[in-house]
């Protein structure tokens, strides 16, 4: 077997669930294994009371198909635990991705039933794919819907992502990006900024404060590090007196003060009007403490400039996944037959449409989005122009690639384009209805 000399610890070849390798095993004895497939990803509902989905993790999931090559340390993995046979194992070692895919592009908003992804090429080659794919759309776009509410809540303040220490290491990385797509200002993670090109920030925790022999001492070593514009911790022992001990030691250049703690309305509004009195009028006002959308759109009227939010990112506001499914929606009738419609028929609510579809967002006379139609077939004319699906992958050459601005400067525009009841933050159903046009 000619394995790939890609490493192990860069390929994604065993994100997978061991089905998906039984399925490959099966398809090869049958002879289904090369039949022309199309798979789809999509969610068929959006977590309770949210108006709309916004699609991350895009970038990742093209550098995943990329690295899908199994190595021979893997090869001899499955071999030894007899997983698949020595056919399949031969299959495996040659594996790449050849097909096509198309798909939403990062930073788009979408609805149910909106085709998110399609995967197209052998059975073969497109149906292992599927953990791959939807672990990474699942938790990104999870991530960046709850950031995007957040950040639509902030009203124009920026909103830092520092919640690494409440995911899993790995998972906070992609958190980070993901928030960052959907308008965070930058991230406390370094390897989020060093992976990503994501702005990094961060000064000290209260840590800093108590090891030092007064709250004094902590703030004229800080300010004589990072110089006169960084932020101080002003709630470790008294927020009060600590405000006037920061602008006595930085002067009224101080940057900015951080409160982590208390009621932050009350507080902010206190400290606005104590920092205002001393001079330091310039200083900013940073709150943090659990804060998520809600809290976030409740300082709305307050003297805050700026917002860290941490638990409720890395958890997407109590809605860690978006029920994504990858679904075999058309299939080669024969060697070299056309592709014809199937579906999974079930009941409680499962059932699928068959077919390859396209999207498309239609706007009414304003240019504000009125329904995301789906469809099957030729496209009408009409819509066109608002297509939304693009080329992501081309005979297994990616094409979709694009920096990270871009999604996070698409999504900027998406989230406009949306009727103003989509930022609503009260439970209601999407703000799109999607159309099935046949």
């Amino acid at each position: 077997m000619d394995a790939t000399s890609v490493p192990a610890a860069g390929s994604t070849a065993l994100l997978t669930d061991r089905y998906e390798l039984t399925m490959l095993q099966a398809a090869l004895r049958s002879g289904a294994a090369n039949r022309r497939s199309v798979f789809e990803v999509f969610t068929r509902r959006l977590p309770a009371g949210r108006r709309y989905g916004v699609l991350a993790g895009t970038g990742r999931v093209l550098d995943a198909v990329e690295n899908f090559r199994f190595t021979s340390a893997q090869l001899g993995w499955l071999a030894d635990q007899r997983i698949v046979d020595e056919e399949t194992l031969r299959f495996l070692a040659d594996y790449r991705f050849t097909g096509d895919i198309h798909g939403y592009p990062e930073g788009e908003a979408y609805f149910p039933g909106s085709p998110l992804l399609t995967v197209e090429g052998s059975f073969a080659e497109a149906v292992i794919l599927e953990t791959v794919i939807l672990s990474i759309l699942n938790h990104d776009s999870a991530i960046a819907a709850a950031a995007s509410r957040m950040t639509s809540a902030a009203g124009g303040r920026p909103v830092i992502e520092m919640g690494a220490r409440r995911a899993h290491e790995r998972a906070a990385v992609s958190a980070a990006r993901a928030a960052y797509v959907a308008g965070f200002a930058a991230t406390s993670d370094l390897e989020a900024g060093f992976t990503y090109g994501i702005p990094t920030t961060g000064t000290a925790a209260h840590a800093f404060t108590l090891v030092h022999d007064s709250e004094r001492d902590a703030f004229r070593a800080q300010i004589d590090s990072m110089g006169r514009g960084t932020t101080l911790l002003v709630d470790t022992f008294d927020l009060g007196e600590a405000v006037r001990t920061a602008v006595e030691v930085a002067g009224p250049e101080l940057g900015a003060v951080r409160i982590d703690s208390g009621d932050l309305t009350l507080l902010a509004h206190r400290v606005r009007r104590q920092l205002d009195e001393l001079g330091a009028t310039g200083t900013r006002i940073i709150v943090t403490s659990d804060l998520d959308e809600y809290a976030i759109a409740a300082l709305a009227a307050a003297p805050v400039d700026g917002y860290g939010v941490g638990t409720s990112l890395v958890t997407g506001s109590g809605e860690p996944t978006c029920a994504m499914v990858y679904k075999l929606v058309a299939r080669a009738a024969g060697p070299d037959g056309p592709l014809v419609p199937v579906a999974k028929r079930a009941a409680g609510g499962k059932t699928s449409i068959g077919g390859r579809k396209w999207a498309a967002r239609r706007p009414d006379a304003d240019g504000v989005a009125e329904a995301e139609v789906v469809g099957i077939g030729p496209v009408p004319d009409a819509l066109e122009p608002h297509l939304v699906q693009v080329p992501l992958v081309k005979a297994g050459e990616v094409v979709g690639r694009e920096p990270l601005e871009a999604a996070r400067e698409r999504h900027v525009r998406a989230r406009a384009a949306l009727p103003l009841s989509a930022t609503q933050l009260s439970k209601g159903d999407p703000v799109l209805a999607t159309e099935l046009h046949v």
